[in-house]
């Protein structure tokens, strides 16, 4: 099926499902959306998830709709409520992994109970003969608080009888349920009761019906729950076996039975450390209850989407957003045959973080991205370069990071591998040991040396990964392989050169472009593929997750899929990625990954233009605060004046003591998680709780500090006046060049989250409901409640609605301006058209320039004031123009009577 037959929407409501906010909830403000003017909402996922899922994304199965959201009445509620509004629905689909460990998953608990031997045991993505050999045919489950002899003499693991279904697992610290192999329920249940003797012979014949064990032990557990329900005798003796197996607390000799029954499962449980060496299965970055599946087989991709599938059929679905579309195997493949089974075309986008140059890949048949690289060109728009020296300088000051940024992220990168990821390293390494010792050319090579090479080939990378698949590297493909490896040579100095070259010839798949070659292809395009799967979660653990956190120069720049090495983004470059971008593409400015939210990072900018006056403050503050022996790091310190700056509510007053008390749990919590995702003096593993003290005091005694709060607010107030004028920009641009707005509950207002979780809060929809109502033309006087933002988007959805070919077909033509301060351009579809100019750096002074036009019509209304403007003959004058709002969106028109004019 062609993309093209199904246009994009006019712009999508993201909405984020959980308990609290229900289908019944999204029902209710159906009505709020379509006035507000978007087509589509597009949904967290809502397929059964984990229980107490706050994100959905840790799905058990793909089948079914999540019960915590509502029933299938209540999901058919809200899909009819949206359809009476005009509203369609796009859904965020996970196909790269599901939640694991608990108790929820049936195919993953199926695969732990029966092994390689599981009808889904080729769904996941398992390493079934990994190098240490007590894992071969076993599956890590690293769940254990502390080390497995610990958890086991404690009692923290229990064998368990569910007297409703007859099954036997081992509970790990009553929450992870791990089944014990049926052939194994024998030496359970003993031979004391006669009823009990027989199944305990049957479940121990059980290989007599193969291959279908499975089946069998299903009509014996049966057996089972029938006996113990119906003979309370035999729940006794039962009760009683399973006593056999437990020890006594602090005494591990007495919990041996146990111990030898855990020993012969297909499952191995350990302390969650250990997963950073010997996990093997494949996991969404690091997260050992996310399992990675192996989506490129057919049956579990025909598995996976029926339901979706069938939504779609009935019309409830229009689109998918594919999430982290950069885990699966083969991206081309999946996107493909995702396009060929839809019942019916479909809106398609895709979560891809898109590296400094690089394009998504036209061949996967995509509308676009999800807008990351949207959001950070906005924000770049906004910052001043000149800046960039003072704010470094003030950053070193501060005690922050002399190095580079590219530095940083190669040291975070090489850390990840080391650590929390090394055991993925090792698993690859094997793999490309394998391949070398089967070819004499290559039988030297060892795993140490491999490992070592793909260590520095992996840290120099610049995008997230390639696409080599089985038709081999593409010239984008080789390119990137030859960037890494140029890198990794000159890093990895000491290693022999003919090391690289062979790794090259694996991941390129050159080893084997001829007959002959002397290896499986088989193996070497495996290997590429995987290897593929592994860029990607370092480079998002290494740099998003770690050196974000550590380089806080300017945090507006550490975005996902930013570039914080380098601060702004000239007017040509805008106007080059407008005529670039595919119709479809979502621009995004915030979502539930952004680390700040849009107006936190348009406020943040205005920091760029006032260097030398937050230089002063910042100064001065750190004095006012200062002195103390346990004092946090400078770097931390210098991250907490500006989310001050960032976030600090437009309304706040220290008078105002619960807001403010409010707000400063606000920012300990973000805090706490910057410096345990930075992991240089504290960590989410092991947490360093007199450092962390340290920084809760600090920011306690800033709030407590009246003559602070004073100083502070007096500085602040200045930039939140500026930074209301960004946001204005930011969100007249973003409704109106090429692409799809989409809008994150909530930031049709003002946007100050910090990192998640604080940017999942509750949205208050009762304002919003009401401001809407009330929308008119906007005053200067509007601009910092929010209600100016609201207005822009409502009126500009508006004029999407009336004229939605000019926004999908119609041209987008930059306008040169004398002062690169100013971005104008103008869309234009057949007759219908409009122009849009804007004043980025609010701090720059009188506005003294014309916009010039091309073809003057006799009058423009300005859709956000209401004014109507005469231009002169030099065009429009922008000190009138501007002179009240940073920005203007002008349609022709012959009004009856001229309200405004200019000589």
């Amino acid at each position: 099926m062609s993309k093209t037959d199904c246009p994009p929407p006019r712009a999508t409501y993201r909405l984020q499902l959980n308990s609290r906010f229900n289908f019944a909830a999204v029902e209710a403000i159906a009505p709020y959306l379509a006035q507000l003017g978007v087509s589509h909402v597009y949904a967290s996922p809502f397929l059964k998830a984990r229980p107490g899922s706050s994100h959905g994304y840790d799905i058990v199965d793909h089948s079914t709709l999540n019960p915590e959201l509502g029933s299938k009445e209540d999901f058919d509620h809200m899909t009819r409520a949206l359809r009476a509004q005009g509203l369609g629905l796009i859904l965020d689909f996970v196909p790269n992994h599901m939640g694991v460990n608990g108790a929820d998953n049936p195919y993953w608990l199926d695969v732990l109970e029966w092994g390689q031997g599981s009808a889904y045991a080729g769904w996941f993505d398992i390493d079934w003969q990994p190098e240490p050999s007590h894992l071969k045919g076993k599956v890590l489950i690293p769940v254990l608080g502390d080390q497995y002899g610990a958890v086991l003499a404690g009692g923290g693991l229990e064998l368990c009888l569910d007297a409703a279904a007859g099954e036997i697992a081992v509970w790990a610290h009553g929450a992870h349920k791990l089944p014990i192999h049926p052939g194994h329920y024998g030496r359970i249940l003993g031979s004391d009761h006669a009823e009990l003797d027989k199944l305990s012979d049957a479940f121990s014949h059980l290989e007599g019906f193969h291959p279908h064990e499975p089946r069998r032990a299903a009509q014996l557990k049966a057996d089972l729950a029938g006996l113990v329900a119906g003979d309370s005798k035999v729940a006794e003796a039962v009760a009683e076996r399973l006593r056999h197996f437990a020890g006594i607390a602090g005494e591990l000799e007495s919990w041996r039975p146990l111990d030898r029954l855990i020993a012969d499962q297909h499952w191995r449980v350990a302390y969650f450390r250990v997963a950073a060496d010997d996990i093997n299965y494949r996991r969404f970055f690091n997260i050992s209850d996310l399992a990675g599946l192996r989506i490129e087989h057919e049956e579990l991709f025909d598995h996976t989407h029926r339901l979706v599938f069938e939504l779609i059929a009935k019309g409830v679905l229009d689109g998918l957003r594919i999430d982290h579309i950069d885990g699966l195997l083969d991206p081309k493949t999946y996107c493909r045959r995702l396009r060929e089974k839809a019942p019916r075309p479909i809106y398609l986008v895709v979560e891809k973080i898109l590296g400094a140059g690089e394009e998504l890949r036209e061949d996967w048949h995509a509308d676009g991205t999800t807008g990351y690289e949207f959001a950070n060109l906005l924000t770049n728009l906004l910052v001043d370069p000149n800046g960039q020296a003072r704010l470094d300088e003030l950053y070193h000051r501060f005690g922050g990071e002399r190095r580079s940024f590219k530095a940083i992220s190669r040291e975070c990168k090489l850390a990840i591998m080391e650590d929390e990821m090394a055991g993925e390293l090792g698993g690859l390494a094997r793999e490309a040991a394998r391949i070398a010792r089967s070819n004499p050319r290559t039988a030297d090579f060892t795993r140490n040396v491999l490992q070592r090479a793909l260590r520095e080939i992996v840290a120099g990378f610049r995008v997230y990964r390639t696409y080599v698949d089985m038709d081999g590297a593409s010239p984008a493909d080789l390119q990137e392989l030859e960037s890494a490896f140029t890198h990794a040579r000159r890093s990895g100095a000491g290693i022999d050169r003919s090391v690289f070259d062979f790794l090259f010839s694996l991941l390129s798949t050159q080893a084997v472009a001829r007959p002959g070659s002397g290896f499986s292809r088989q193996d070497v395009m495996r290997f590429a593929m995987r290897f593929q799967q592994y860029t990607g979660p370092i480079m998002a653990k290494g740099v998003e997750d770690t050196a974000f956190y550590r380089y806080n120069r300017f945090i507006a720049a550490n975005e996902v899929g930013g570039h914080p090495d380098h601060l702004g983004a000239s007017v040509n470059a805008f106007h080059a990625a407008n005529l670039a971008r595919r119709p479809g593409a979502m621009l995004a400015t915030s979502t539930h990954d952004t680390k700040r939210g849009e107006d936190c990072r348009a406020r943040l900018a205005v920091l760029s233009e006032i260097a030398p006056d937050f230089a002063e403050a910042s100064t001065r503050w750190r004095a006012m605060l200062g002195g103390g022996e346990a004092e946090p790091d400078g770097n931390d310190i210098f991250l907490f004046f500006q989310l001050l700056v960032g976030a600090w509510p437009t309304d706040l007053v220290p008078e105002d003591m619960s807001q403010l008390e409010r707000f400063q749990e606000r920012i300990q919590a973000a805090m706490l998680k910057s410096v345990r995702e930075a992991k240089v003096h504290t960590n989410w593993a092991a947490p360093d709780e007199a450092y962390e003290k340290s920084l809760h005091d600090y920011i306690a005694a800033a709030f407590a500090n009246q003559d602070f709060l004073a100083d502070f607010i007096a500085f602040e107030k200045r930039v939140i006046e500026l930074g209301a004028s960004n946001s204005f920009v930011q969100t007249v641009l973003k409704f109106t060049v090429p692409g799809v707005p989409d809008i994150y509950q909530g930031a049709e207002a003002f946007d100050l989250s910090m990192v998640d979780p604080d940017n999942r809060r509750p949205v208050d929809w009762d304002w919003l409901t009401r401001r809407v109502k009330d929308i008119g033309p906007i005053a200067r006087d509007d601009l910092l409640d929010g209600s100016a933002k609201l207005a822009i988007t409502a009126n500009l959805l508006d004029l999407r609605r009336r004229h939605e070919a000019l926004f999908t077909q119609g041209d987008y033509r930059p306008i040169a301006m004398a002062n690169d301060r100013f971005i104008a351009f103008s869309r234009q579809h057949g007759d219908c058209a409009f122009v849009v100019v804007a004043a980025r750096f609010p701090c720059s002074g009188p506005i003294d320039d014309f916009l010039p036009l091309a073809h003057h019509y006799p009058v423009y209304g300005e859709i956000l004031s209401g004014r109507q403007i005469t231009p002169g003959k030099e065009g429009i004058d922008l000190a009138m123009l501007l002179a009240e709002l940073p920005a203007a969106v002008l349609v022709a028109q012959t009004p009856p009577a001229v309200r405004q004019s200019q000589p």
